[in-house]
């Protein structure tokens, strides 16, 4: 059992962390914004709760008195609303923000920090990415994560603390915003309206949150440093993954694909490799 400080518990990732921290044991420290915690209050996670109007704005001073007698911080705060977050300048603030909250855990003689990516840090191109695929950002959000990993991947280290960042793919279940893929597919379905798709051949590596979570705790619970995927390492396309959940309300009818443009800078092919190490 550990005490551990989690930003974004009333987030999408950070909620099903939490339930999972919870169930191994843990202690929590959740800091949240102020006004959401009754979010917690229906996942039973009573634990001490640090409000704030915005946690990427407080100082690593302050972050050193909340990291106070910690052991872990799993930070898996971002700014992320579908639609805006990828070329958002409120990245910059995250970016500054992380930078702090790292600042003040080391003062405060946390031991271990870990910190959420994105797949999207990688050049793309390969379609099948390790940890040690190279990196290349393409859109503010990208860039904000990777030149938080490349900062505190050398700098946390040099104060002491074990560094792991855990990078996520294409993520769906409980608690996803209406407007991602998945949630739309359901909403649209459940209530028989048609579904705009595009062709739908894009392969993705799409896992339940619950099972990311699952995965990303076991990895704050390990010695790992450096960075890791959270993925399945399998790729389904678009298409497939559509029709097996019209599958679930008989409504292949529903589905029409081409109906929207397609991107012609979406890959055609993203899915992340797990292995048994990660970069040093």
């Amino acid at each position: 059992m550990a005490r551990i400080l989690l930003t974004g518990a009333t987030g999408f990732v950070g909620r099903a962390a939490a339930q999972v921290l919870k169930a191994r044991g843990n202690d929590l420290r959740c800091v949240v914004r102020t006004g959401t915690v009754g979010r917690l209050v229906g996942l039973g996670i009573s634990d001490e709760v640090v409000e704030t109007p915005d946690l990427f704005a407080e100082t690593s001073e302050w972050w050193s008195e909340v990291a106070a007698e910690t052991d872990i911080v799993l930070h898996a705060a971002w700014y992320a609303e579908p639609g805006k977050y990828l070329t958002s300048g409120k990245n910059v603030d995250c970016l500054a923000g992380t930078l702090r909250i790292a600042q003040g855990v080391a003062r405060a003689g946390v031991g271990r920090f870990v910190g959420v990516g994105t797949c999207f840090e990688y050049d793309l191109s390969p379609g099948y990415l390790t940890h040690m695929t190279p990196l290349d950002p393409t859109t503010p959000y990208a860039a904000a994560k990777a030149a938080a990993y490349l900062t505190l991947r050398e700098w946390l280290p040099r104060q002491g603390v074990s560094f792991l960042w855990a990078r996520l793919f294409y993520l769906y279940g409980p608690g996803e915003d209406e407007r991602r893929l998945v949630s739309y597919l359901h909403r649209q379905l459940a209530l028989g309206k048609p579904v705009e798709l595009t062709r739908g051949e894009q392969v993705r590596d799409f896992m339940d949150v619950r099972e990311a979570a699952r995965l990303l705790v076991d990895e704050l619970e390990s010695t790992r440093i450096g960075a890791v995927n959270i993925s399945s390492g399998q790729g389904i396309t678009v298409r497939a993954l559509a029709e097996s959940i019209a599958d679930i309300y008989d409504r292949r009818d529903l589905l029409h694909f081409g109906a929207r443009p397609e991107n012609l800078t979406d890959p055609p092919l993203v899915v992340g490799l797990r292995d048994s190490g990660a970069e040093a």
